[in-house]
């Protein structure tokens, strides 16, 4: 299992608008093969942070399938635009210690 991880930093003003989109565009998301479950969390301490945490099955459910689906230019349409700057996403792999 991957975890991708995005920090949101949403436009002052705007994070009811956006929290708003993102409870329709959750659609998408967990309709896409390999998806397994989503988290987004709002920041206490910075007004506008999120953080969304969303589980895949492999690295490429995400980077491949998602991203080079006609369902991400959707999602790109309804949230993309709420972001300053831009979020840098991640992902990371469980370790055992």
């Amino acid at each position: 299992m991957i975890l991708e991880l995005a920090i949101l930093d949403v436009k002052t003003g705007r994070e009811e608008e956006f929290e708003g989109v993102f409870a329709r565009a959750q659609a998408i998301i967990s309709g896409m093969a390999g998806y397994i479950s989503h988290e987004l969390r709002r920041c206490l301490e910075k007004k506008g942070r999120y953080v969304l945490l969303i589980n895949w099955q492999t690295l490429e459910d995400h980077t491949e399938g998602f991203r080079g689906s006609p369902e991400y230019q959707e999602w790109k349409k309804l949230l993309h635009h709420f972001y300053e700057p831009f979020p840098e996403v991640q992902h990371y792999e469980k370790i055992s210690l």
